[in-house]
């Protein structure tokens, strides 16, 4: 646990150490909502600011344009990034508030990653939709505090629990909870409405991990990608993915290219955005 760390008594100065103010988190969804790519979402209490998720924008001009916007509040105010897995769309804009003294907090697999593969992410940008011009000035950062299983992060009036269930999405995937709140960010092992990458994903933890989300006291769910999501949206995840799985092989052991195999699978699966790309892809 970290407990009274930096700042928010300089930049809050309304609030003092012993001031008994205190109001409900603000979430801010600052991408990611309406787009599979920029998870960003901003927790901002009146002593404390984290950020669940610092990812880039990828793709069409638009939504790259954002990755230069400016930010809602001062880089300098956010206490901590905690990243649910280090993907681009969720980890590669962590340098601009570690710079200005935030905690980076991620799982222990989750930092290897960045270790061994940041730098080839940066240099293949182009094959995520990004330009040189759009990654000028992005670095790879590492992250400051990992976690194994379980970690319980106070900053402040806020605290902040990093939970790992089993590899899903990503072999660290981690569960992020507030949990007086009872508000739980699922980074992808969770995408609502949209077809999930399932490039890199263990199918069978994956719907463990699913599994133990629906037994989980919660009031919000905020997917990696979509809008805020319920119980029912978890299920059908586990649905999604169990199917898309078992079709998949039966094509594949027919012997089908994978593009055959996208057309059919995209046939047989609940519509979802972005399947004509992703079904393949994945």
């Amino acid at each position: 646990r970290l407990a009274g760390r930096r700042r928010w008594g300089e930049r809050r100065a309304a609030v003092s150490p012993s001031s008994p103010v205190r109001r409900s988190p603000v979430l801010t969804f600052l991408g990611a909502a309406g787009t599979v790519t920029g998870s960003r979402f901003l927790v901002d209490t009146a002593r404390a600011r984290v950020l669940v998720d610092c990812g880039l924008f990828q793709g069409l001009k638009h939504l790259r344009e954002r990755n230069w916007a400016a930010f809602p509040v001062p880089a300098d105010s956010i206490d901590a990034v905690v990243l649910t897995h280090a993907h681009l769309d969720h980890a590669l804009g962590a340098s601009v508030f570690t710079d200005k003294g935030a905690l980076l907090v991620s799982h222990e697999l989750e930092r290897t990653y960045l270790e061994r593969k940041g730098e080839g992410m940066l240099k293949k940008a182009v094959e995520f939709g990004l330009s040189k011009e759009d990654m000028a000035g992005t670095r790879i950062v590492l992250p400051s505090i990992s976690v194994s299983e379980r970690l319980s992060l106070r900053l402040d009036d806020v605290t902040v629990e990093l939970i790992h269930q089993l590899p899903s999405h990503s072999t660290g995937s981690t569960l992020v909870l507030l949990p007086r709140q009872k508000v739980l960010f699922t980074g992808d092992v969770l995408f609502t409405d949209f077809h999930p990458f399932l490039g890199e994903g263990d199918i069978p933890a994956w719907t463990k991990t699913l599994d133990a989300i629906q037994a989980m006291d919660l009031e919000v769910i905020v997917p990696g990608h979509g809008p805020l999501s319920t119980k029912k949206d978890v299920a059908d995840m586990k649905d999604y993915i169990l199917l898309f799985d078992a079709k998949a092989r039966e094509l594949a052991a027919q012997g089908l290219a994978p593009k055959d195999m996208a057309a059919q699978l995209k046939a047989l699966l609940p519509k979802r955005a972005l399947a004509e790309n992703m079904i393949l892809y994945s």
